[in-house]
């Protein structure tokens, strides 16, 4: 189906869920994964939602027909019809669309962003509005799919932050979704965001450089990581249950110094072997946690001398 983007109004498809504040409209500006996912999710559980406005029209238009909602013709009809307003549009692109929305009145209008890096006055910077709140709403969770991933949604992480009276609502609104949610101070959102990118996007660089060594050993890289999943499978569960401290094993919880030594002289000196420290070093004080009495002083004088072992 195909929805042109019109003054026509399109209602939710459910409507007659009510909740405290749900007659709040949302609209959104930009109609990619997060967009189409937000929206979905929002409809599916009696949120009102207005529609989408996208520079990219035939994307406003499928979000639109996906979500039962309006594809707005300009951002100016879809600010005037919401109440509230996500900007779901790349980081850097955010700040951009905020200042293209220029003079229009803010007054009493919800402006949201769905960064995990930038805080939501960072996302839209300057003296703001008179009358209007700015917030950031970030789902830690990867949106990977547009048509699937509102699903999974219900049971996320979702992090709040801004300035404005709205938080309560947000707070309450996305718990009744099945969300759990955390507001963070404004000052805490970059440390907020390192961890989220150390837990995901870091490990991407562990696993690489162990698929790399075992294509020494002759692993085709679907190989490598068929080989590898059981242990990360596990290992990951085990995190999540017991806690980094508990679940630590290997060569630097032992303090087998040995091993570590031939670990660095079979990695290639640059940034395998820097990574391979940088972890060990950082393993080696949950090490210390789950051993107190144990010496790990020749693992660290192991890991902390030259790039050679």
């Amino acid at each position: 189906m195909q929805v042109r983007c019109s003054g026509t109004d399109h209602p939710s498809r459910h409507p007659d869920r009510e909740r405290q504040g749900d007659r709040m409209k949302i609209g959104f500006l930009g109609a990619g994964k997060v967009g189409f996912s937000l929206g979905k999710w929002f409809v599916q559980g009696g949120i009102p939602v207005t529609g989408y406005h996208s520079r990219h029209r035939e994307s406003a238009q499928e979000a639109a027909a996906w979500t039962g909602t309006r594809c707005f013709p300009t951002a100016e009809a879809l600010v005037t019809a919401s109440d509230a307003i996500f900007f779901t549009v790349p980081d850097g692109a955010i700040p951009t669309v905020y200042q293209g929305l220029g003079d229009l009145d803010l007054t009493g209008k919800q402006l949201c962003h769905c960064s995990g890096a930038r805080t939501a006055r960072e996302g839209f910077p300057g003296p703001g509005h008179p009358g209007a709140s700015y917030y950031s709403i970030h789902p830690l969770f990867p949106v990977s799919g547009k048509y699937s991933a509102w699903r999974e949604l219900s049971g996320a992480f979702f992090c709040l932050e801004g300035e404005g009276p709205h938080l309560p609502w947000w707070e309450e609104t996305l718990t009744a979704l099945g969300a759990q949610v955390r507001r963070i101070p404004s000052g805490e959102k970059a440390a907020y965001h390192a961890a989220c990118a150390m837990a995901s996007n870091l490990v991407c660089a562990l696993v690489g450089e162990s698929v790399t060594l075992l294509a020494r050993c002759g692993f085709s890289q679907e190989e490598a990581l068929a080989a590898l999943a059981p242990l990360m499978e596990a290992n990951l569960r085990h995190l999540c249950a017991e806690g980094p401290v508990a679940a630590l094993t290997g060569p630097v919880e032992r303090g087998d110094g040995a091993t570590i030594a031939r670990h660095l002289a079979c990695l290639p000196a640059g940034p395998a072997r820097a990574l391979y420290r940088a972890a060990s070093v950082a393993l080696v004080d949950l090490a210390r946690k789950k051993h107190p009495d144990r010496d790990y002083q020749p693992v660290t004088d192991l890991l902390e001398k030259g790039s050679n072992p």
